[in-house]
């Protein structure tokens, strides 16, 4: 520590000079890391998205359906099985 009236130590005066000196080393790295990792960020994504569009165009080449395609079909059979029950239910009530 200085003492009253004392100039900074040789110490102190070296390390406000390292940090001058470093200071806006620092945030320019700090500035670069965060654009490095923004970018990592983004092409994660954007190879997330690519692999899951390979795997659908996979998928629909080897004959498989998408869950989407498979709910749309489960309601499309489940309205002709309700259309059939009601015209069994129509024909029953015709015969005698």
């Amino acid at each position: 520590m200085d003492a009253p009236g004392n100039g900074p130590s040789p110490e102190r005066d070296a390390l406000d000079r390292l940090l001058a000196l470093l200071g806006p080393r620092l945030d320019e790295a700090r500035v670069l890391l965060e654009d490095a990792t923004s970018r990592w960020r983004g092409d994660a994504t954007r190879m997330g998205e690519g692999t899951r569009r390979r795997v659908r165009d996979v998928a629909r080449e080897l004959g498989l359906v998408s869950r989407d395609e498979w709910d749309e079909l489960e309601l499309r059979v489940a309205q002709l099985e309700h259309r059939l029950r009601l015209v069994e239910d129509e024909r029953s009530k015709d015969r005698p």
